[in-house]
């Protein structure tokens, strides 16, 4: 009975109602769906590359080494040795490596030298592989690899041809124009900095620093294509490589083994520890953004409680019916209560709604324009919780009305005695 009367109360007030659900839903819309973009960012963050039980690299601090070798993000201060790496491969304990080597670009998005060992066994999400939309890896020394960002952005297809340039610059006035490459394929979008870099062999890197030195090309001894398909281009040094382990349990005696080199001053880290202490970094934009979409929620049950306030005088006629029916004053705040818990939970079911279907139209653009995977998933035990904290604030923003109800319905009751 009270709530067939708490729906028909909100009924005759559909305009304001309407108004303070989708003030509501679009402030849960906007809480929930900073939660999901926050948890399913951190995941894909930590899940950047995975399968890869250290990385390897010259001798500096876990987090650099990180930022560089996986997310493109700033230079290597020196490099490893060419027979490093070789008795790294070669080690017993050692199933699979990775080379990389970086230091170039192509309009303002990394290369970097590595083999068909990329494709083979570089894991990211859940384990996936990297695949390709069109076209073939590496097969070629002048072959070139796109990420799916670089293709889109730049309107590249399978077969063009592209120069690379010197440095990492967005900008640069050293072209490799007299070795082009050609497009062999494309990967699809992984959400991981491979989207935005150029893969090519590391013979391809070597072969367009022929007649290079300190980074100058010395006028009349670059080489053709041709020439260099003839020379020994096996690299001299790498920038770090990616190792995967036969067994895990050797990990942090492998680690500590290349940490405490004398003669090759090598960083070895753990990309889960590492990613841990970037995470660190990162933290203060999570709440800030938690702490707007809060806001954001405050603002909407305000709203609802200013829209409850000012019909309360309006509802002085109404109550003093429910009064003259026998409706105790008790009776009348549970029913103001109720209608407080209604525009709660449909503005919480309408937000849900608005948040999945957001969602699903923006998985796909998410994806190719800001690397950021968005799965549709049931919601998860944060977000129901804040669901919980949710219809919790809106029952309360509704005591305030309820009080001033039971404060009317005494008067009245009062006035009836009188």
């Amino acid at each position: 009975m009270l709530l067939h009367m708490a729906a028909r109360s909100l009924l005759s007030r559909r305009a304001s109602v309407l108004l303070t659900l989708f003030t509501l839903a679009l402030s849960t819309a906007l809480l929930l769906g900073i939660e999901q973009i926050r948890s399913q960012s951190k995941a894909g963050f930590f899940n950047t590359v995975t399968g890869t039980d250290l990385i390897v690299g010259a001798r500096s601090g876990p987090v650099q080494l990180l930022l560089y070798s996986v997310f493109h993000i700033g230079s290597a201060t020196s490099n490893i040795r060419w027979s490093s790496y070789i008795e790294l491969r070669d080690d017993p304990r050692v199933a699979w490596t990775i080379p990389l080597s970086l230091g170039d670009s192509h309009r303002g998005y990394r290369v970097i030298g590595t083999s068909n060992s990329m494709f083979e066994h570089y894991r990211y999400g859940e384990g996936n592989s990297l695949q390709l939309a069109a076209g073939e890896p590496l097969n070629d020394l002048f072959s070139v690899v796109l990420g799916a960002e670089v293709a889109r952005a730049l309107n590249y297809q399978l077969n063009d041809s592209l120069v690379i340039a010197h440095g990492t610059g967005n900008t640069s006035f050293m072209q490799h124009d007299n070795m082009p490459f050609h497009v062999s394929g494309i990967l699809k979008p992984t959400g991981t900095p491979l989207d935005r870099a150029l893969l090519v062999t590391l013979e391809g890197l070597e072969a367009i620093h022929l007649g290079w030195r300190a980074g100058i090309p010395l006028p009349g001894a670059q080489a053709t294509p041709e020439q260099a398909r003839q020379r020994d281009l096996t690299p001299r040094q790498l920038t770090a490589a990616l190792v995967g382990l036969n067994s895990r349990m050797q990990a942090f005696h492998l680690q500590r083994e290349l940490n405490s080199k004398q003669t090759d001053p090598l960083t070895a880290v753990m990309p889960g520890v590492a990613l841990q202490e970037l995470w660190q970094v990162v933290r203060l934009a999570e709440k800030a953004l938690l702490a707007v979409s809060a806001a954001a929620l405050l603002i909407g049950l305000c709203g609802m409680l200013a829209v409850l306030l000012s019909g309360m005088q309006q509802r002085r006629h109404e109550i003093a019916v429910l009064r003259a029916l026998g409706a105790s004053p008790m009776r009348i705040s549970a029913l103001l209560l109720l209608e407080t818990l209604l525009l709660a939970v449909l503005g919480l079911l309408l937000g849900l709604a608005l948040l999945w279907g957001g969602m699903y139209l923006l998985q796909q653009p998410l994806l190719e324009q800001f690397g950021l995977h968005i799965s549709l998933t049931w919601p998860s035990a944060q977000q129901m919780w804040l669901a919980a904290i949710i219809i919790g604030l809106g029952v309360c923003s509704g005591l305030i009305p309820a009080l001033l109800a039971y404060r009317m319905a005494l008067v009245n009751s009062l006035g009836q005695r009188h």
